[in-house]
């Protein structure tokens, strides 16, 4: 028995920046094929170490930088639309505060699922920020700057088509990898936010294991529920994959038979980096902590995340963001990898391969 540990269109602003054109010339996109030899590259929430995360010119961006796949995090509104955000609530990267002051839960949090579709179109999306002396201020500092530009809540049906429209257009493969955001909390609210991402992804074609998608949770009884009950149901059998995090997943993981458990109900595994190394590596001395050979022995993929150039993200066992790449991309072995910086990744991955 798995312990469960966690309690858990604006189309117009599509890169009118200008540059996007001549990424999709110039970058690895051009040449014809998407990917990267048998590594691959994920956009977590898009370019958003460039642009604010989740929105449609972060996607198009990440899209045009060479990204093998478009991370998309859903949740579901009041109206039963899912949209696009990392949290089931609006506090940190919207405006929300200063559009409906008086919609706060008792925990002083704004819900999605608390607003319509259309009340969220309202709301402005900025780069991530946190409160510090009773200001806005943004978790990393030199990237997208705060309240400036236009960014909207977009739907994820929006962001198939433009990803979609986009393989179309630039006759590449992209794919996308979809996270359904606490389920156990849709729930407790009346509403299958599982159920509902699968009617979608049908509906635009994603069906079977050959399809570009991976579906991810972090929620283990909620991925054995959608692959044994939901999957069957839709007549589908898509890749999914078993998210982890230390504090909630560490102890489970460790277990003898865990990773056999997992491989009944998933394709891979999505653990947090520093899952993977052992806590005594340290520069030119890393050591594995056994997980992706574990994984690999039975027949699942290791996606660990996240990858950021920041001084702050580089973990003392790696001098600097081209030698973390090398430690898990080639040293440890993992089979792609989430990024905040997927030019930066894909230009690795192409001197590696020279």
């Amino acid at each position: 028995m798995i312990k469960f540990y966690r309690k858990v269109r604006l189309l117009g602003s599509l890169i009118t920046i200008g540059f996007s054109a001549g990424l999709l010339a110039n970058s690895a996109l051009a040449d014809g094929a998407v990917g990267h030899g048998e590594k691959i590259i994920i956009a977590h929430r898009g370019a958003s170490g460039y642009l604010p995360e989740h929105t449609i010119a972060a996607k198009a961006m990440a899209y045009a930088m060479g990204a093998d796949y478009l991370e998309q995090d859903l949740v579901m509104t009041k109206d039963n639309r899912i949209i696009v955000l990392h949290d089931h609530h609006l506090d940190q990267v919207t405006n929300v505060r200063d559009v409906f002051p008086n919609r706060a839960r008792k925990d002083g949090k704004f819900y999605v699922i608390d607003f319509t579709l259309a009340e969220l179109e309202t709301l402005s999306v900025i780069e991530r920020f946190e409160i510090i002396d009773g200001q806005q201020t943004p978790v990393f500092k030199d990237r997208f700057p705060l309240g400036k530009s236009q960014f909207k809540i977009h739907t994820f049906e929006e962001e198939i088509e433009l990803i979609q429209g986009l393989n179309r257009s630039t006759g590449k493969d992209v794919g996308i990898y979809p996270e359904i955001k606490s389920a156990a909390f849709h729930r407790q609210e009346g509403k299958d936010i599982s159920l509902a991402v699968l009617k979608v992804l049908k509906t635009y074609g994603y069906t079977n294991k050959s399809d570009k998608v991976f579906l991810q949770s972090f929620e283990p009884f909620e991925l054995k529920r959608i692959h044994d009950e939901l999957l069957p149901q839709m007549g589908m059998d898509i890749k999914l994959v078993q998210l982890l995090w230390p504090a909630d997943h560490g102890d489970w993981i460790k277990q003898k038979g865990s990773i056999k458990e997992i491989a009944t109900f998933a394709d891979g595994i999505g653990p947090k980096f520093s899952m993977l190394v052992d806590k005594a590596s340290v520069v030119g001395n890393v050591k594995a902590s056994g997980l992706a050979t574990r994984a690999h022995s039975k027949g699942l993929v290791v996606h660990p995340y996240t990858f950021r150039t920041e001084k702050s993200e580089i973990p003392n066992y790696a001098e600097n963001y081209t030698d973390l790449l090398n430690i898990f991309l080639f040293q440890i072995g993992v089979d792609g990898l989430f990024t905040d910086f997927t030019d930066k990744t894909v230009k690795f991955l192409e001197t590696a391969r020279e």
